[in-house]
Parts: C-alpha cells; structure tokens; sequence
C-alpha cells in the first residue's frame, strides 16, 4: 500500500540524506566490540589462540585513548588466562566507551538531520554509602562468568548470583545493579547448559555483563544532579515495554519552562511488576494508578507542573502532587510547533549505547511504501525502516494505519547498521474520514470495543489472582 507523496515540511524530511552517510570509524568500533564478544563466548580461563588475536585487536581499537595501558596490560593478562577483577573491569570499559563513541557519533548525524543541538554533559551526585562487600561479591560473580563463558555457564555459576542479589535489594542504593543482575541471572538460568545452546546472544549478554561489571564500582550507579520543572507539559506519545512478568511505560514530551527559557524533550516513566496473565490492554491498569500524566495522555492534555524533580539527562522523577491536568494539547501540534526548536538532555556516560537511542522525530510528506513484509516512509528519496513490530497491541495503532498514514510521530532508531523510526502515533484516513491514531490511546482508559474487552479480561485474570493469594495466606 502507497501514499501519495506531499511536500516535505520538516527538517528531517529536508535533511534525512544525512542518515545514510558513512560515519567514520563506526565499523570499526563494532568490529572491535565483536572480537572482544567472541572472547566472551568460550571463555577466558583457558583462552585459544583465535581469542588471544581477538582480544589483542581489541586492545589496538582504544591506542592513544587514556586507557590504552590498562586495557593493553588487561588484554595480555586475559589472553594468557590470568585476568583478574581489575582487568575486568579494564576490558568492560574499554568496551563501554567503543559503544559510547558510536553512540555519539549517531547522535550527531541524528542532530544533523532534525536540527537541534546537543545537550551538556552535568555530574553525577555521589551521596549514598554503597556497601562495599556486595560490590566486590557482585564483581567475583561476574569474573567467573568471564571465565567460564556463555558456552561454559551451568546452574550451578549461575546459581550464585541468587544471595548477592538478596542482599542488595535491601539496600535503595543497591536496587539498580541488584535488578540488573537478577534479571542477567534469569535470563542465563533459562539458557543452561551453554554448551547445548545453538545461539548465543553474545552483544546482548556482553553489553550485560559489561554493565553490570562497571556498575560495581562505587559511585557507579550514583544518579545525576536532580533540578525542579516548573512549567507545562506537552505529551507527544508513550512508548510501551511488556515482558513476562513487567511492564514500564515511557512518556515522550515537550517541557515548556515557566521562566520562557528553550522547551527541552524530557521522559517520564513508571515501572511495576505484572503476572504473565495481564497482556496487552490490560497492563494500563497496572501502570495507570502510579502516573496520572498516563490518564492525561489518553485525554490529549497537557500537565502543568510544579517544582517536579527532573534530572540533567531530562527524566522526570514523576510525583503526582508536583502535577495537575492542564488544557487540551494535540500532540501534532506540539510535534509541528514546539519539537523543533526543543533542546536535547546530554546523556549519561553509562547509558552511552547504541541500542539507547529513541530520539522523538515528527514525520510528513513521506510516502509509506509496504514491500516483502517490510515498511518504510521515503523522504526526499531516502528510504527509512519503519519498526512496526515494536507498536504495541494495548493501543488502537496498527501497523496497517501507519501505513496508509501521512504524517508520524515516532522515536528515531539505529539497529544492525540502520536507523528506523518506532511509531507512537499518525495522521491517517479510516472509512473516508481524517483521524489520528496513538499507541497510548488507551492509557488513561477506552470506550474502544476491543480494549475494553482486553481490561475487562485483565480484570478477571486479577480477581482470580488475588483470591488464590488471599486463599495461601489463610492457609
């Protein structure tokens, strides 16, 4: 199915070309990433020659950076089977900061083609006392992995992870790499034996590993200087995580200071944990009772906010009594309006990562082509992936409204190489007549048939839930 094309009118119609440039240097960073990946996978207890070379063109990727002795030394000794914790960590940050670099070099070609300036980078807040034994417990656990390796893993390495991660979930500032490594641990449990495994997910569970590694150091996890918004709140969409056992709502907005200073793109998020019953439209009413800008959202209004923490990379530490519902607000018209000329937030150095990246674009004049399976929007004759299988199914957008859609607001993405736009919301034409479609639709409640079929359905899942709870703890 095609749209006729109309005029482009916005700045990343008019400059995407850009995002098909070449960016130097960028395959190769991967590539180095890859072959300190690979040496994961059969492990560094006893390493062959193929991850000797491996980790040693690792080494070379960061020559005349800061770092270039310790991970020079830190290869060397992991290459002969000798590393120990320090070396670790020297490897996991070397790589963290490859994956970093590609980071921002995507984020300026993205910066490129929408027109907006980079954010400043601010300083992290070190309060709170970590305690120290757990950090090292946490770092012991993750360099046996290392050791092992994901062809090596058994329940039994697995399995010791378990108290490290009791432990630290009693401590608030632990919480952070305490749920980071029980969900890793999960995940390689449900894997065991690596040996049996046809595929190893090895970006994935390295990106983990390294994470996890880096956030044992103290001071790590601490959490950037936190400021207040005072001003309004235009929503332009919500992007929707749903997994087994939780889910998290992400809203994308436009904040516009009540001092008239530059509106800046900010998020706010709200997490819960959700039985594997709940599924689709019914998770709102798990997440909805914790966020009322959800109940916004769905309403298409603007929140006024007063004195709401926000940190420097532009979260929102949502609390309901710093926010009150405001006027209605079409999130078009803040996407036509107000997001060009909104600023970026900087990035925290851990959350430097490919994979990271969802920068809210506004696209129109594009002519949605549907070929093998496959979407994308042409603009100005460069063909962009469209991510449908990321819209999800707790909303009334469809893959098929997005394309016979004519303009989107979206998060722009990169994946194996290519950027893609994930629809939160379009402007398309159902039975002759013009409407607009958002993923959050449903957030704040429908009248929709079907989602009030799929809470009513959730509903029930939850009733029964709690009586089966209730029925254990009088026994």
């Amino acid at each position: 199915m095609a749209v006729p094309p109309r005029e482009p009118d916005s700045s990343v119609a008019e400059h995407a070309d850009v995002l098909t440039e070449t960016i130097d240097g960028l395959d190769e960073a991967l590539a180095a990433v890859d072959m300190f990946d690979q040496a994961l996978v059969a492990g560094l207890l006893r390493p062959q020659p193929a991850q000797a070379a491996g980790l040693a063109q690792f080494a070379q990727a960061v020559t005349g950076t800061p770092v270039a002795a310790k991970v020079g030394e830190a290869a060397e000794k992991a290459a002969a089977g000798a590393a120990g914790e320090d070396h670790f960590i020297a490897l996991a940050a070397a790589r963290t900061a490859l994956l970093g670099s590609v980071h921002d070099a995507l984020l300026s070609r993205i910066e490129e083609a929408t027109g907006r300036s980079p954010g400043q980078a601010s300083a992290s807040d070190p309060s709170g006392q970590q305690a120290v034994n757990l950090l090292a417990a946490a770092r012991s656990w993750l360099s046996d992995l290392a050791r092992c390796g994901w062809r090596g893993i058994d329940h039994d390495v697995v399995s010791g992870a378990a108290q490290v991660v009791s432990a630290m979930l009693a401590d608030p500032d632990l919480r952070r790499l305490a749920a980071l490594l029980d969900g890793f641990a999960a995940e390689l449990a449900a894997s065991c034996p690596g040996a049996s495994l046809d595929r190893i997910p090895a970006r994935r569970w390295a990106d983990l590993w390294s994470r996890a590694l880096l956030l044992t150091l103290p001071g790590a996890a601490a959490v950037s200087a936190t400021g207040t918004a005072t001003g309004r709140l235009l929503p332009l969409g919500v992007d929707l995580h749903e997994h087994a056992t939780a889910a998290q709502a992400q809203v994308h907005a436009v904040f516009e200071p009540a001092d008239g200073t530059a509106p800046r793109l900010v998020r706010a998020s709200v997490s819960v944990p959700k039985p594997d019953t709940v599924v689709g439209a019914g998770v709102w009413q798990l997440l909805r009772p914790h966020m009322s800008l959800l109940t916004a959202v769905g309403e298409g209004r603007a929140m006024d906010l007063t004195g709401m923490p926000i940190t420097a990379e532009g979260d929102l530490v949502w609390s309901d009594e710093h926010a009150r519902t405001g006027e209605p607000a079409d999130a078009f018209a803040t996407a036509r309006v107000a997001l060009p000329t909104a600023t970026v937030s900087a990035t925290a150095p851990l959350d430097r990562h490919p994979a990271r990246i969802a920068v809210p674009v506004f696209l129109e004049g594009f002519a949605a082509q549907q070929d093998d399976c496959a979407l994308t929007f042409t603009l100005a004759g460069f063909r962009l992936a469209v991510d449908d299988d990321r819209i999800p199914t707790a909303g009334p957008l469809t893959p098929l409204a997005v394309a016979a859609s004519g303009a989107c607001i979206g998060l722009l993405r990169w994946d194996d190489g290519t950027f893609s736009v994930q629809p939160l919301a379009v402007e398309t034409t159902m039975r002759k007549k013009a409407v607009t479609l958002h993923a959050g639709a449903w957030a704040g409640g429908t009248t929709d048939k079907n989602g009030v079929k799929a809470e009513k359905a959730a509903t029930d899942a939850m009733a029964v839930l709690r009586e089966r709870a209730g029925r254990l703890l009088r026994k």
